[in-house]
């Protein structure tokens, strides 16, 4: 099994995470590829990564209209992928159709769907008053949990705090994947919902995802290690 933690790789353009990858010699981590880097160098990015033996989530955050979710799922479903993202927002017929087009694009391959929640860079205050969502945001992020697994996501994108609690309603085999995850003494950024590895292990995330405490680290590769160090011995 490949170390449950993804690298977030928040670089401009292949060439800069090509030169972090190999200058910290964090070949074949598993990583995530998000927006900034996959709408700069597009599907050969993918390629590129497996070749030199990385797992991938792509975290694109589709959220259309059904039939163009299911389109672009088709297309994605082909680059053998570990798991892909849609946001729960986007509705039940949404991740429904989401789900049919990973499978339809590539029936000997199955890339997990997964569904955002509520993101981790908001707090109660802004689901509330900004974007008019009422409740607390365990309720809702159990909420979407739950229709998303109704309408066949393998698991969702929430924040460490919540994880725990959609392992219960959802099953353990329901993945949790978590971001906003920091060692100690690093900064927060623009993440609120945030945790260490040993707590998120404890508290029910199947994979973690982490960026700057690892890229933006005086000794990324030793950081990396100390994520390693701490995810494992919380399951000692």
């Amino acid at each position: 099994m490949k170390t449950p933690i993804y690298l977030a790789l928040d670089f401009p353009n292949w060439e800069q995470t090509k030169t972090f990858l190999e200058q910290n010699d964090l070949h074949g981590v598993p990583v995530k590829v998000g927006m900034e880097l996959f709408y700069k160098e597009g599907p050969i990015l993918i390629e590129r990564l497996k070749e030199n033996g990385h797992a991938i989530f792509l975290d694109l955050k589709l959220h259309d209209i059904p039939t163009t979710v299911m389109r672009a799922m088709e297309n994605i479903a082909k680059l053998e992928i570990d798991m892909v993202n849609v946001h729960a927002l986007g509705g039940s017929e949404m991740i429904k159709l989401a789900k049919e087009g990973l499978i339809n694009g590539n029936p000997n391959f199955q890339t997990k769907l997964l569904a955002v929640t509520i993101l981790t860079s908001m707090d109660q205050s802004i689901m509330n008053q900004e974007m008019l969502i009422s409740g607390d945001v365990e309720a809702n992020v159990l909420h979407f949990a739950t229709f998303a697994k109704q309408f066949g996501a393998d698991g969702v994108v929430c924040s460490v705090l919540e994880a725990k609690a959609v392992k219960e309603q959802c099953g353990t085999s329901f993945l949790t994947v978590t971001p906003g995850i920091r060692l100690t003494n690093t900064d927060n950024n623009d993440q609120k919902r945030i945790a260490t590895p040993s707590f998120a292990r404890g508290n029910g995330s199947d994979f973690i995802v982490v960026g700057r405490t690892i890229t933006k680290a005086d000794n990324p590769n030793k950081a990396y290690k100390q994520l390693k160090e701490e995810w494992k011995n919380a399951g000692a």
